[in-house]
């Protein structure tokens, strides 16, 4: 519950205003995006519902109704306006709603430097050929080879990394879809280690990307 500043009533931790004399609450320690947004955490969110909620939040909790407002008030806007953009910046893209619910069942972030640098066990042959190609490709490349077929390699590498990136991509929806049904727990760790491969392809491909940005300079 919530202790209203001006009443001392108790609201839900997901209302906004006090329901006894609708004053503004100030913001919760323990909220949660989905919560703060009145949604069940889930992972597959109607696009339209999200932004119609933020608009109806934005306009009742801006900062400028609460200009005349005691200090209080104010401060409860400006915290709870700023959570707000925070949640649905993170609400309205899957990846990042996956990695924040993925913290809010206590799994370890994926978003640490020593994991990002680490192949996923699952990546691990094709991503020793591919880097194996690009090796291939700088040396051909250094020693004065054809522009021409540095550009094809590259590129061939690169659809290679898009396709199984794309996969990943479905990969992580269906996973959403099924965790939103079931919400066991080992569904998470699966997607944990689908965004850990998507994080280090994604990585990959901005390597080949600096390859074709220098071939371009040449």
């Amino acid at each position: 519950m919530i202790a209203c500043l001006e009443c001392g009533a108790g609201s839900p931790l997901d209302a906004h205003f006090c329901q006894q004399c609708e004053h503004i609450l100030p913001l919760p320690r323990g909220s949660d995006y989905f919560s703060f947004f009145g949604f069940k955490p889930k992972l597959v969110i109607d696009s339209d519902s999200l932004q119609d909620r933020f608009r109806t939040l934005s306009r009742q909790l801006h900062p400028d109704y609460f200009y005349n407002a005691q200090a209080a008030e104010r401060r409860a806007s400006l915290e709870r306006s700023s959570y707000l953009n925070d949640a649905y910046r993170t609400l309205n893209d899957l990846v990042s709603r996956a990695e924040y619910l993925l913290r809010l069942e206590g799994l370890i972030s994926i978003k640490s430097d020593d994991e990002s640098s680490q192949v996923p066990p699952a990546l691990l042959e094709e991503v020793f050929a591919l880097n194996e190609e690009l090796q291939e490709i700088r040396e051909f490349r250094e020693a004065g080879g054809d522009s021409r077929e540095v550009q094809v390699r590259l590129e061939a590498a690169r659809d290679q990394v898009k396709g199984k990136q794309d996969s990943h991509e479905k990969q992580l929806f269906d996973l959403s879809l099924e965790w939103d049904e079931s919400q066991e727990r080992g569904i998470l760790e699966t997607l944990r280690e689908c965004l850990l491969e998507r994080n280090y392809l994604r990585n990959l491909l901005t390597t080949i990307d600096k390859e074709l940005e220098v071939l371009g300079q040449i």
